[in-house]
């Protein structure tokens, strides 16, 4: 039965037993037409005098996945009964309510379990309080319930990470009563029939907190680990508030205390931020309009062109997954030598707990090395992760069109070059798109997938399907020089090294970026990816660059003298043997004094608030020309790109929801006072003007059909 279905049974009658079962699907999310059917089989079935216990479980695959988070923000949201006052009012029932967990009970599903008097569960169930990653805390009671229930430390593990808890561990912690094989409902029926009608309505919230003798010590530890993990995310930190308020206050007023902090957030901008996030993520990973109805091509053996940290980090993303994966070398030394760390990936991997020594062996027997090209005659998919040159890229591609069956995927891993250029070298560009990976490629989540003018809309399912299956966050680009990341890392970076000459230093950049949010400042990160990777970029740019438009040479003059980053230990700052801590080295700021002093720059302060404004506002603008050329499909997929492959803060939801965070019209502004003063860099885009004109935000930005 479906929740907003009025003419539904409030409950079906099992003996003395009345089973309530709630349907939203596809995960039974706690909406107000979901509230107002269990409040109307409660209502039922409290009227019943032959109906002795109740039964609660969900419809579907799972018990319930928690809020709806759809309704957030909205009227329902805060309908009668709101889902506190639903888990208050079964957990006061004169009857015993059994919940009956099958597949997760995460966030609001757990806790409406906790609130019900008995937990029963499927041995392979699993459950959750995950909120903290919406950037919010639970919101329903779990905060109180769950310490009473399995002590104050154990429930600030669960609650502050988000962690899943199988069934079994479940049982064991006390949340649990009983776990199950077989028929979910009829055990929990039976369970339900033999409690003791006197007894049994057993109250959560009667429970007392045993406050642990180090309470004071645990609670300053959890805050402190979680401002090192969460960088200026509130809701960990409330988490932690509201499980302390738990040990010195009775339930209703912890309860109080724990609803005063979640709407804070629910009503904040960094949750508003994750949930942008948590739906531009699903929107992303659709496939194009043409796309959604394409037969997905079988992709059962997978192959990799080049054993490097790159190829042996897609590798193993495969090998994790369960493909089989023939990694091709040019040379046996150079083959070894990747087989060698992918090995010693794994092991690190072993050494911290998250992988066994027997799955470790499984996913090495997975990847067979050869230098034979020919082996990749069988395979589904190959992608190429060979050296960056667009004559290496035609040769590979030359020889992949001769030796791989019909009807095979040829992917190239490239980062900036042109698909459309490498797929016209083979005879059917149909079957080729660009599979841009991030490194460590086993660990990013992003895959920028990228269509080539040929590529054929089930090739593009087929990678989107693929790349669900690997754990990776998928998003489709166009082709354009460094797509969409690579593209908006393009004036970023620039704005960045304008400002050194401008009179910032390396460090006051990076800090002030970090500060902001950023996982690493640009700077730093140009030192350890390699200064000679973009460097060569914009060598083989440099002959298309208008000699009127304004060029920094710092990053030049850096590789010039051998200082390539972490690589060589020098690079935007200098790195003792062993470290990558970041030093400030006098010998840059003389390079950046006599670039400026070349480029006649007078060097001045420089405020923190400009380095912030300069280079997320040029991501933003151009974030607009890109979706001018229609090289992403939404604003928001821009956004999914930039948190997930370049560290932008989840909590700031992008630079585009950012960007309406701030508010368009006065970001428009900024950047035509950065135009009047740096010239035609700054030139506004068209788009920022046309959505500031008709009101319109830049995040939920979609593109034309005529034009995608």
């Amino acid at each position: 039965m479906n929740a907003s279905e009025n003419t539904a049974a409030p409950f079906v009658r099992q003996g003395r037993v009345a089973v309530i079962t709630w349907s939203n699907p596809p995960v039974n999310g706690i909406s107000f037409a979901l509230r107002h059917h269990v409040s109307a089989g409660l209502d039922a079935a409290m009227a019943d005098a032959d109906i002795d216990a109740i039964v609660l479980t969900g419809d579907g695959r799972m018990f319930s996945g928690g809020a709806d988070i759809r309704e957030f923000n909205t009227p329902k949201s805060t309908a009668e009964p709101t889902t506190p006052q639903l888990i208050w009012r079964i957990e006061h029932l004169g009857k015993p309510v059994v919940a009956a967990i099958h597949g997760s009970a995460l966030g609001g599903g757990l806790e409406v379990a906790l609130g019900c008097h008995w937990r029963v569960a499927l041995a392979d169930a699993s459950v959750a309080l995950p909120e903290v990653k919406l950037g919010l805390l639970p919101g329903g009671g779990g905060t109180q319930r769950l310490p009473r229930l399995i002590g104050v430390e154990k429930a600030l593990d669960w609650i502050v990470s988000g962690k899943t808890v199988k069934a079994k561990a479940a049982l064991e912690a006390g949340v649990l009563d009983a776990v199950f094989e077989g028929d979910l409902v009829a055990n929990a029926v039976a369970f339900a029939a033999q409690l003791d009608k006197a007894t049994a309505p057993r109250s959560t919230g009667k429970l007392t907190v045993k406050v642990p003798d180090n309470a004071a010590e645990l609670f300053d530890k959890a805050r402190d680990n979680a401002r090192k993990t969460a960088r200026g995310m509130d809701a960990p930190l409330q988490c932690i508030a509201c499980v302390e308020e738990s040990t010195r206050s009775t339930l209703e007023d912890g309860l109080k205390f724990e609803r005063a902090r979640f709407l804070e957030l629910v009503n904040g901008t960094q949750s508003k931020a994750i949930r942008h996030l948590f739906f531009a993520e699903r929107e992303a990973a659709k496939p194009p309009r043409d796309a959604q109805d394409a037969e997905l091509r079988k992709v059962q053996r997978v192959g990799v062109i080049g054993a490097g940290t790159m190829g042996g980090g897609i590798a193993m993303a495969f090998a994790n997954a369960g493909y089989p994966v023939t990694l091709v070398e040019v040379t046996d030394a150079n083959l070894q030598k990747g087989l060698a760390t992918i090995r010693r990936n794994y092991e690190a991997t072993v050494s911290k707990g998250k992988l066994d020594a027997t799955e470790m062996q499984v996913r090495l027997d997975r990847i067979h090395g050869t230098t034979d090209m020919q082996q990749l005659a069988d395979m589904d998919l190959v992608i190429e992760a060979a050296f960056e040159d667009l004559g290496v890229k035609h040769e590979l591609f030359k020889q992949l069109d001769q030796i791989t069956r019909k009807g095979a995927i040829l992917a190239t891993n490239t980062s900036r070059l042109d698909i459309n250029d490498i797929a016209a070298i083979t005879s059917r560009p149909q079957d080729v798109v660009g599979l841009h990976f991030f490194s460590p490629a086993n660990v990013m989540k992003l895959l920028e997938i990228v269509r080539g003018a040929a590529t054929a809309p089930d090739v593009l399912a087929t990678v989107l399907h693929v790349a669900k299956r690997i754990g990776k966050i998928p998003a489709v680009v166009g082709v354009c020089d460094g797509f969409v990341g690579n593209r908006m890392v393009s004036p970023y970076t620039r704005e960045a090294h304008f400002l050194l000459e401008e009179g910032a230093l390396p460090q006051q950049v990076d800090q002030a970026l970090e500060r902001f949010g950023l996982a690493m400042g640009p700077l730093r990160m140009g030192d350890m990816a390699g200064l000679d990777i973009s460097w060569a970029a914009r060598k083989r740019l440099a002959p298309t660059r208008p000699k009127h438009i304004r060029y920094c040479h710092i990053a030049d003059r850096l590789c010039e003298a051998g200082r390539f980053g972490q690589k060589t230990g020098e690079g935007f700052y200098r790195y003792e043997a062993g470290s990558r801590a970041p030093l400030p080295d006098p010998k840059v700021e003389e390079i950046i004094k006599a670039c400026a002093q070349e480029s006649g720059i007078t060097r001045h302060a420089i405020s923190d608030e400009e380095i912030v404004e300069r280079t997320m506002y040029a991501l933003v603008n151009e974030a607009a020309r890109i979706l001018e050329d229609g090289i992403a499909q939404r604003g928001s997929d821009i956004d999914v790109i930039y948190v997930n492959g370049y560290g932008f803060p989840a909590g700031r939801g992008g630079p585009l929801f950012y960007a309406d965070t701030v508010g368009l019209p006065k970001v428009l502004e900024r950047i035509r006072e950065f135009h009047r003063t740096h010239g035609e860099l700054w030139t506004p885009a068209p788009l920022l003007e046309k959505l500031v004109a008709e009101g319109k935000p830049i995040s939920t930005y979609e593109v034309p059909a005529s034009t995608a």
